[in-house]
C-alpha cells in the first residue's frame, strides 16, 4: 500500500507543469536636456539583432508632455540592450550633419559609450531576470 501511494505521488510530482519563471521587466529613466519631442526607444535581445537587426520591442516617450520613462514588461529573462534618440525637433527621425554624425541626442543602455560609432553590444548589454531599472542621461 505504501509503494502504491509512493508511486501515485510521484506521477503526479512528474505530471505537474514545471512552474513559470517570473516575466522580467526593465524601466528606462531619462535624463534630458530638452523638454519638447519625443525619445524613441529601442530594446534588442541578441547582439545580431542590436548591430542591424529589428528591436524585440520599441517605445516612445512623450517628453513635451512631461514623460521620461520607457517601460518593458512581460520579458523572458535574458540579456538585452537598448539605443534611444531623442527626436528634439519631432520630425521622426534622428537628424544628421552632412557627413552622418547624429546632431540630436541619443543613449545606451549602461550609459554606454561608441567609439567613433554606437556602443557595442558588450558595452550596452546588461542581464535581466525580474525586475531592472536604469537611468540613463541621453546626450
Amino acid at each position: 500500500m505504501r509503494i502504491a501511494a509512493f508511486a501515485s505521488l510521484l506521477a503526479l510530482t512528474v505530471a505537474a507543469p514545471a512552474l513559470a519563471e517570473p516575466a522580467a521587466s526593465i524601466r528606462f529613466d531619462f535624463e534630458t536636456g530638452a523638454a519638447t519631442g519625443k525619445i524613441m526607444v529601442a530594446l534588442y535581445d541578441t547582439a545580431e539583432a542590436y548591430s542591424g537587426g529589428a528591436p524585440v520591442r520599441q517605445a516612445q516617450v512623450d517628453v513635451a508632455n512631461g514623460q521620461t520613462r520607457a517601460d518593458f514588461g512581460d520579458l523572458p529573462a535574458g540579456d538585452y540592450a537598448m539605443k534611444a534618440f531623442h527626436d528634439v525637433n519631432g520630425n521622426g527621425r534622428m537628424d544628421t550633419n552632412p557627413f552622418g554624425m547624429p546632431t540630436e541626442p541619443f543613449a545606451f543602455s549602461n550609459n554606454a559609450r561608441g567609439n567613433m560609432g554606437p556602443a557595442s553590444w558588450d558595452r550596452a548589454r546588461f542581464s535581466v531576470s525580474g525586475e531592472v531599472a536604469q537611468t540613463v542621461a541621453i546626450r
